[in-house]
């Protein structure tokens, strides 16, 4: 069996494969495969691209039904059920609030700072209403949403379904902080990851994971933040106050069963914060590490070494 690693462009950041096959496995093939899966996740996603699917539903009218592709469907299904599961710490309908904060495609503006922070705000779940079976999506008040804080995880399961086509069924498949497991590698271990150290100078590992057959993510305060009058403020929204959380966890890391539920628990645990979100995850059996500037507090049943 030969080692392969390949990686590529996507969602502002790199998609990245590493796997097992033999000698004449079809490289370009597998490549092409990969790049195509994400980047069809990134056009029908993406709120930087005026033309994606999920723009053309948020220009949409009130009540006015979208036809969308399947995998946008889930991937809101998803994010409206975390988002209800989570009390609504996790919600989509907050691409007002991420555009005026700067963190979209347009730069920050002051009176859409305002205007987002005094928006009355209902969450995603109570607004957007889904048909599956006809392939459709429509919204019931003005609201336009941003997956940011799923997308990318979804973009980590169809690589890995990509793969899977390509009769790989061993391999570590990641989108920046967003991973999933296949397998175990040739020598029956599991995938060794590393949980960042929450630090802005370096980059250097606070734990190790070893991973089989799940997925993991990590969202920070400190990769992805503005500076406002000398107060560094993450990218991760608050839902009832449409700015940036004030008092964000250092990270939180998340393991589940698919990458997108990952990349959305751990959105949902920044928001909730250390002494909710372990309360929440301990009700769920959910896997969660937090990391505090100078401290970590976590449960999991032993799937971390910390």
């Amino acid at each position: 069996m030969t080692r392969y690693t390949m990686n590529g462009p996507t969602m502002g950041t790199r998609w990245s494969a590493l796997f097992h096959m033999p000698l004449d496995f079809d490289v370009h093939r597998a490549r092409k495969a990969m790049a195509d899966a994400v980047t069809e996740v990134d056009e029908q996603m993406s709120t930087w691209r005026p033309e994606s699917d999920l723009n053309r539903l948020n220009a949409a009218k009130p009540g006015e039904w979208v036809f969308v592709p399947e995998s946008l469907l889930t991937v809101l299904g998803t994010g409206l059920k975390i988002g209800q599961a989570s009390g609504g710490a996790f919600d989509i309908g907050l691409g007002d609030a991420v555009s005026a904060w700067g963190f979209g495609a347009a730069d920050a503006s002051e009176d859409r700072i305002k205007t987002a922070r005094l928006a009355r705000r209902s969450p995603a779940h109570d607004v957007l209403e889904l048909d599956k079976a006809a392939g459709r999506a429509r919204k019931h008040s003005e609201m336009c949403f941003d997956l940011n804080g799923i997308a990318k995880g979804f973009g980590v399961d169809q690589l890995t379904g990509a793969a899977r086509q390509l009769g790989i069924e061993a391999g570590l498949f990641a989108i920046d902080g967003e991973l999933r497991a296949l397998g175990t590698q040739p020598d029956g271990r599991g995938w060794t990851v590393a949980v960042e150290m929450p630090n802005l100078e370096t980059r250097a590992p606070h734990s190790v994971l070893v991973l089989e057959d799940v997925a993991v993510a990590t969202s920070g305060d400190y990769r992805h933040w503005i500076d406002v009058g000398g107060r560094r403020l993450s990218h991760t929204m608050d839902p009832h106050l449409g700015m940036p959380l004030r008092h964000p966890p250092a990270s939180a890391t998340v393991i589940a069963c698919d990458c997108m539920s990952a990349d959305a628990w751990a959105t949902a645990m920044m928001v909730l914060g250390e002494a909710r979100g372990l309360a929440l995850a301990e009700t769920l059996g959910l896997p969660v590490l937090f990391l505090e500037h100078g401290q970590s507090k976590g449960i999991g049943c032993g799937l971390f070494s910390r």
